[in-house]
């Protein structure tokens, strides 16, 4: 059994760029039609027009999901345009740096607004089509900063914390409607937003230097490789599966005190 998405719609937010993109990209491969949600215009028709010329029906529909009257309008619009939702992944999010004492209110509400609340408006819109075509998936983008945490990035690591606990709640709310909710929670993945994060740093190839070593299996990950998971989560091969967080993390998580300590320390002093 292969899985196949014909006759399905999946909406992405975020799907202009990145992973979302890869998302919508492996949801049209697999039949899917697709509705492309993000707030940037030029990028999100392009990823739609590309990915129509491979004989996919995708669409593009403007919306930050900051803003609750936007994200109803692109959902309703959606399902009206494709014939309904099946399917959505939430993966639209924004990286901000600070602690607390360093973060104002305005970035703290900024990236809670975009990561968090993001989730909820298009969960909360998009619900009750999917209940009309009898139960479907919800997959959510959190990170391995839902289980762990980088320093300086407390209203990040906040969100996807409480992105985790959100996936939960839905997925007991709505198990009996049959609609499952995961969470896919990448380490370090080559996108155009980490790629923007080491440029902050003075020496940024250093930076994706150590974003590829601090995986075990020695390098960061593919869009690609978190839309195969996102598209399993919402396949029937996931059918009793619900309210789970799949690490897709190239074993970031696993050794204790990172690679560098498993590189020099204790660990490296008993391999033979």
């Amino acid at each position: 059994m292969s899985i196949n998405f014909k006759g399905k719609v999946a909406i992405v937010t975020g799907g202009a760029m990145g992973i979302g993109e890869a998302a919508a990209r492996k949801f049209a491969e697999l039949g899917a039609a697709v509705a492309i949600l993000d707030r940037d215009r030029d990028a999100g028709e392009k990823t739609a027009r590309t990915l129509a010329s491979q004989n996919a029906r995708a669409e593009f529909f403007p919306c930050n999901v900051a803003m609750a009257s936007e994200v109803e309008n692109a959902v309703s619009d959606a399902a009206r345009k494709l014939g309904g939702i099946d399917i959505v992944v939430s993966n639209a999010g924004i990286q901000r740096y600070g602690d607390v004492a360093g973060t104002s209110e305005d970035l703290w509400d900024e990236v809670m607004a975009v990561n968090l609340k993001g989730c909820f408006h298009v969960s909360k819109y998009a619900v009750p089509w999917i209940e009309t075509r009898g139960g479907g998936a919800i997959v959510v983008v959190g990170s391995v900063q839902s289980f762990t945490a980088v320093g300086n990035s407390a209203a990040y690591v906040a969100a996807k914390h409480a992105l985790l606990g959100l996936v939960r709640a839905m997925s007991l709310d709505y198990a009996a409607r049959k609609i499952r909710v995961n969470c896919v929670c990448p380490g370090a993945i080559d996108t155009p937003m980490l790629r923007w994060a080491a440029s902050l740093d003075a020496h940024p190839e250093k930076v994706i230097e150590t974003c590829h070593r601090m995986h075990p299996l020695g390098r960061m990950g593919r869009p690609e490789e978190v839309a195969n998971a996102i598209a399993f989560l919402a396949s029937d091969w996931a059918s009793f599966i619900t309210g789970a967080a799949l690490t897709v993390d190239g074993g970031m998580l696993v050794p204790t005190g990172g690679m560098g300590f498993q590189e020099s320390g204790t660990g490296a002093a008993t391999k033979d």
